[in-house]
């Protein structure tokens, strides 16, 4: 049973009241202080009590979702080793638990993948860039235009047709509209050199990323020496840092984008750049900034993953906030780290402008005394879309709307991507590329972007964009020997579960179609995967071929078809899409563990 807006901002107003909404408790603890909490009455969701004299707003990973979409949550979020049971590898009720939210709440949906078809058709959708924008700018006018900044953590100019036909140009319009202050980056790159290096002078902030060089082959004739960002001497491609003056206090942004990019994504489409972690660097920067730029705070906008954010900020010293993405979880509330230095915050804004965190800093003395930080959900029932957005969104998607809406099929059951091992969606690009590819066997990244689509409604073109639109989308089918189907099986699940984060790199699982395997996530790499056995319980032997349908090489481009056709073929042929088969591993050792349902 759907509900009115008016009933929707009443159950709003009353969980609010309740303090039962995102960031209710008002956390004032500055580095080493003493924490209290307030409980914050009051009717009105998004109205915020001022705190401080500085207000940072962070979203992330929007995966270039313009328009209001259902995102599911995942039902499991494995932590390994240090990890198992701290966020963010809690799911369902122990997430509830953990953070004292009441189930069945509008907090319980935005947060948890908990009764998600009733609480969807109840509380509607979430996101659109028209609705973000209506909170930003009511944010803005009541802390104070000269008081606010507004950070985004990447993975913006991807995930949708639109952004994939215009190269990323409607988000890097839509964010200017949005007034995005500052940027790093991600999926940014996956777009060739020369594409990454004119959006980011039309984008109207500033990008940061202090952890990308110049390799030294192309330094001594670098193509883009004459981008603003290049420095020759250090030979940084991009500017490390930005010093904003917000609130009468001086803020130093640092940039650290995605650092496993030319291994999870083609290399080929930034061959001059090389990227990774460096911490060392990290601290450097920190260290300079500190000592040269005389900031009263010093926050990173990060596109590590929590677990490596946590890492980072245990080892680093001088941060104050790590502002974090893209392993996509809403974390309703900071991780405190205690390093060297004292102690640094770290959040993560969950994906596909979902949520927009909103952290408020009391700084005095040149230093911060104190802080409060809400997770909002952007629900687009509660917030009117803005005008001006609505009409760029409108305009940009104007060419492509026939296509987008082309009715494939209808779904049987809830279609979603994320979690660790499989989702139902990806199941259907598994199926798709079997059947389309006369494959024995599937496999399908473990990307955590992607909407999700409720049953008995009808799935588009759009929705199977939202699932597969990279720039490297062509698909193969060929032999491969059982011993190499468990190799890399077993090199993903170290990617995802390796127990030192600085080796993960933050996707999940690859998919599989026409496989089951058993997996034990605590053990080591080669020995994570057993027991592998075609659909019909035929074991997988090892020195036996068989046909694998798979798409997103990094390598070599593949030559078939654009994944989207093949699975829009497949839907067309079927009209109805059930998940017949969902081929999800046996998981074993993971006894207790809270970060699975």
């Amino acid at each position: 049973m759907s509900i009115s807006r008016r009933e929707f901002i009443q159950i709003m107003g009353m969980a609010a009241a309740a303090g039962m909404l995102p960031g209710c408790d008002t956390k004032t603890s500055g580095p080493g202080g003493v924490t209290t909490t307030a409980k914050a009455d009051r009717k009105d969701a998004y109205a915020i009590p001022k705190f401080g004299n500085v207000t940072l707003m962070h979203m992330t990973d929007c995966h270039a979702q313009l328009l209001p979409i259902y995102f599911r949550e995942p039902s499991v979020n494995l932590g390994i080793g240090e990890a198992r049971g701290r966020p963010p590898h809690i799911v369902g009720e122990a997430f509830l638990k953990y953070y004292g939210i009441q189930p069945n709440t509008p907090e319980a949906y935005a947060f948890t993948y908990l009764n998600f078809v009733e609480a969807a058709k109840t509380y509607g959708k979430v996101g659109g860039f028209a609705h973000l924008r209506t909170l930003v700018k009511r944010l803005r006018n009541e802390h104070g235009p000269d008081r606010t900044l507004l950070m985004d953590g990447g993975d913006t100019w991807q995930g949708s047709g639109t952004a994939y036909w215009t190269r990323g140009k409607d988000m890097v319009g839509a964010c200017n509209l949005l007034g995005v202050d500052v940027m790093t980056g991600h999926w940014e790159f996956t777009y060739k050199d020369a594409e990454v290096i004119d959006n980011i002078k039309d984008f109207k902030g500033d990008f940061v990323a202090q952890n990308i060089f110049v390799n030294d082959d192309a330094a001594f004739d670098y193509k883009f020496a004459d981008f603003p960002g290049f420095d020759e001497d250090s030979q940084r491609a991009f500017k490390p840092y930005v010093i904003k003056n917000v609130g009468g206090a001086r803020i130093a942004v640092i940039g650290q984008a995605f650092p496993y990019t030319p291994i999870a994504n083609p290399r080929r489409f930034i061959p001059d750049w090389t990227f990774g972690i460096r911490d060392s660097e990290m601290q450097q920067v920190v260290d300079d900034v500190r000592a040269n730029e005389k900031p009263d705070a010093v926050v990173v906008i990060s596109h590590n993953g929590m677990d490596v954010d946590l890492k980072m900020a245990s080892r680093v010293s001088g941060i104050d906030v790590i502002f974090g993405g893209h392993t996509h979880d809403g974390v309703p509330r900071p991780v405190e780290v205690k390093n060297a230095g004292g102690v640094t915050l770290v959040t993560n804004a969950g994906s596909n402008g979902k949520f927009l965190g909103v952290m408020q800093l009391d700084i005095r003395n040149g230093k911060v005394q104190g802080y409060d930080y809400k997770l909002l959900p952007v629900f687009s029932n509660l917030l009117d879309p803005d005008a001006e957005m609505a009409s760029y969104i409108e305009q940009v998607r104007k060419p492509y709307v026939d296509r987008l809406r082309e009715e494939l099929a209808v779904a049987d059951t809830l279609l979603y991507r994320r979690g660790n091992f499989n989702g139902t969606f990806d199941q259907i690009i598994c199926d798709a590329l079997r059947e389309v590819g006369g494959a024995q066997i599937s496999l399908s990244p473990g990307f955590r972007w992607g909407t999700t689509v409720l049953p008995g409604q009808a799935i588009t073109m759009e929705n199977v964009l939202d699932q597969t639109c990279i720039t490297y989308p062509e698909t193969y089918v060929r032999e491969m020997s059982g011993a190499d189907i468990k190799l890399i099986l077993e090199d993903v699940a170290d990617n995802l579960f390796n127990k030192d984060p600085y080796y993960q790199q933050g996707g999940d699982m690859v998919r599989v179609g026409g496989l089951d395997y058993t997996i034990d996530p605590a053990k080591d790499m080669g020995s994570r995967i057993t027991e592998l056995r075609l659909d019909d319980g035929t074991p997988l032997e090892a020195d036996k071929t068989y046909t694998v349908a798979g798409w997103a090489t990094v390598g070599s481009k593949a030559p078939g078809k654009p994944i989207w056709e093949i699975v829009a073929e497949y839907l067309r042929e079927e009209k109805v899409a059930k998940v017949k088969k969902l081929n999800t591993p046996k998981i074993i050792g993971v006894e207790g563990n809270p970060g699975i349902a």
